[in-house]
């Protein structure tokens, strides 16, 4: 059974090679990007499968000496290779586990105030800036689209940032003293956090008709005007009932151009949820009512450290992870869906 998934991912990794140097796949952008995507995607697998070739051919030639007579070293030698190669095939089995197909989009995400007042509103401004600066760690470009009233919202753009981001949809919890808290008493309060898969216009059909588009002027602090054209926009979908509502940009035009965006992101996240419930896209899920005992990660701030509930990780390094330092809890999340995946996968089979 490995050795025909070894000499499937080698040959396909080969053939991805021969493809990428293919003048006629070259001169069609899109066919060289996908072909790209692929061999990146696969690259993992096939070094896993030289590594396997290595440690399969130190088992066989430990298993050779040991056939002419026994050798405490050589056994202890040959258990050493087996364990290496028993490692590499789970790395294999993993590797070659199903992607979820939204792992390659870009992403919207929005974070809000919970449970907690004030406090909350300002968690969520310090849990909004973790992930922006997290996305920047990993090389994706960030853009604001709205912010104001304990709400962020912004877009994460580059391929692959689902499949990293979409582990931190769901309610934060904050454990710490706040700033205007003279006692010194330490609170609770939450941030919820939605993650939406950016859907392009050949993901989600909008219709025009089914959509009512208001315009009306920006609003500033007191209600006063901050300008004096109708630049603000609201766009309500009818078949759905979601409502988007924009007034950060000065023009018209860019305040419902970011509107669509993030209306297609919902309703393509709602269709995904309700074909299947079972899977992180589901808002309700992710977001829940940011009651504090809804939560998928602890920040406590008096231990200085952070616990992520869905896996039972805990690290110490709180500061870092406010600064975007995430990635030791994005691995393991991933890990974990791998193999939740490859079980299913296994029953499915079975």
């Amino acid at each position: 059974m490995i050795v025909k998934l070894v000499e499937q991912i080698e040959a396909r990794f080969a053939e991805l090679g021969r493809l990428m140097t293919d003048p006629a796949v070259i001169s069609d952008r899109r066919r060289y990007a996908d072909v790209g995507r692929e061999y990146s995607q696969l690259e993992p697998a096939a070094k896993l499968c030289e590594q396997w070739r290595r440690s399969h051919g130190d088992v066989e030639g430990a298993q050779e000496m040991l056939s002419e007579g026994e050798d405490p070293e050589v056994r202890e030698m040959l258990a050493g290779a087996r364990a290496r190669l028993e490692e590499i095939e789970e790395g294999l089995r993993l590797a070659m586990v199903e992607r979820d197909p939204n792992d390659d989009k870009s992403v919207i995400l929005e974070v809000q105030g919970g449970a907690g007042g004030d406090e909350a509103a300002l968690w969520a401004g310090d849990v909004a800036r973790m992930l922006s600066k997290y996305a920047e760690k990993r090389g994706f470009s960030t853009e604001a689209m709205d912010a104001g009233e304990g709400k962020y919202t912004f877009a994460v753009k580059g391929d692959g940032a689902y499949s990293i981001f979409k582990f931190e949809g769901g309610t934060h919890k904050v454990q710490r003293v706040p700033a205007t808290e003279s006692q010194g008493r330490v609170h609770s309060s939450t941030a919820t956090v939605a993650v939406l898969p950016e859907a392009d216009e050949v993901d989600v059909d909008v219709q025009q008709s089914d959509l009512q588009i208001d315009v009306y002027r920006s609003g500033g602090p007191g209600g006063q005007s901050v300008n004096t054209t109708d630049s603000a926009v609201r766009i309500t979908h009818r078949p759905t009932g979601i409502i988007v509502a924009m007034q950060d940009e000065k023009s018209q035009l860019q305040n419902r151009e970011k509107a669509m965006r993030i209306l297609r992101a919902r309703i393509y996240e709602a269709a995904l949820a309700e074909q299947q419930a079972t899977l992180s896209s589901d808002r309700r899920a992710q977001v829940g009512t940011g009651d504090r005992a809804e939560k998928i990660r602890t920040y406590n701030y008096a231990e200085r450290r952070v616990t992520d509930h869905r896996i039972k990780f805990t690290a110490h390094n709180l500061d870092a992870v406010l600064e975007g330092e995430l990635t030791e809890f994005t691995s393991a999340l991933q890990n974990d869906e791998k193999r939740r995946r490859l079980e299913d996968q296994a029953d499915s089979a079975g």
